[in-house]
């Protein structure tokens, strides 16, 4: 979807987040209507990949700090007593770094992503690496449902890079998950300012003005999305959920049959099955 969604996929089908965690988007009620929309099982997100940028900045230089990086996705376990082996050599953050990446790609976010803010906050490192970490944290706490670990993480992050694109996008998806929508609006207006052709930002800041019952604003932000990319499944998902809203089910149905047709076996399309298994079940459902 964008630069985040190549760098998630190479590292993992790993890790970054295209659009992690943004099902908390779809997920919450309107303040006084209700809204066809679900949210998505807890282990769906708890299974889903998390972020190792593999390109700078990284926090070292070396061989056998390449090596291990590059086991993460196709040997975690190898990459993980890689790291335990190195960091007993006098590795130091590098090997710690693998290790705390490797514990994420091994299935335990959260101890991994405790360790990547441990090694952020006592690193000597540059500005850009100590924000890549805090930012990895983020994501890992977001894939695992914990949006205000993410959110502190990011928080930290941004203080250090405060005008990084993708990193606004991932601190507006946190803010998103604790309900804080204009903490998300200000982000997502920042990355958008840096980055004008951000689809997914538009969609999540449309998302995040419904929230706030700003559906018009909601609706410019959606239409700006499709029109800089017609085939957007998220930015679908979004508009049938603003024409359901309006009374226009036929609208909303097309709009999420065709995010289903773009993006099958993905949790947009999950979303949009269950609208249309709501609207289905009418006004009359429990």
């Amino acid at each position: 979807m964008n630069s985040r969604s190549v760098i998630i996929g190479a590292l993992a089908a790993l890790l970054l987040a295209g659009m992690a965690g943004g099902a908390w988007w779809y997920a919450q009620p309107p303040a006084e209507e209700p809204e066809v929309r679900a949210p998505p099982q807890a282990a769906e997100a708890e299974e889903a990949p998390l972020p190792l940028p593999p390109v700078p900045p990284r926090i070292a230089q070396s061989d056998d700090y390449d090596r291990c990086l590059s086991m993460l996705v196709s040997d975690p376990e190898g990459a993980q007593a890689l790291a335990q082996t190195w960091q007993t050599a006098g590795g130091g953050e590098a090997a710690e770094h693998c290790l705390a990446l490797a514990r994420v790609a091994l299935g335990d976010a959260e101890e991994g992503a405790a360790m990547l803010e441990k090694i952020a906050a006592s690193s000597k490192r540059s500005a850009a690496s100590r924000a890549t970490l805090y930012h990895q944290a983020a994501v890992a706490w977001l894939m695992i449902a914990t949006p205000q670990r993410a959110f502190d993480a990011g928080s930290q992050a941004l203080k250090l890079d405060p005008d990084d694109t993708d990193l606004l996008v991932d601190h507006a998806i946190a803010a998103g998950g604790i309900e804080h929508w204009q903490d998300a609006i200000d982000d997502l207006t920042h990355a958008l300012e840096a980055d004008p052709r951000r689809s997914d930002a538009m969609v999540l800041r449309a998302a995040a003005w419904r929230h706030l019952g700003h559906d018009e604003l909601a609706q410019d932000d959606v239409d700006r999305a499709l029109t800089a990319d017609p085939e957007n499944a998220e930015a679908l998902l979004e508009r049938g959920i603003l024409r359901q809203r309006r009374g226009d089910a036929a609208g909303a149905r097309t709009d999420w049959e065709k995010a289903i047709e773009l993006a099958p076996d993905s949790a947009t399309a999950d979303l949009a099955e269950q609208n249309i298994a709501l609207l289905d079940a009418g006004p009359g459902r429990p």
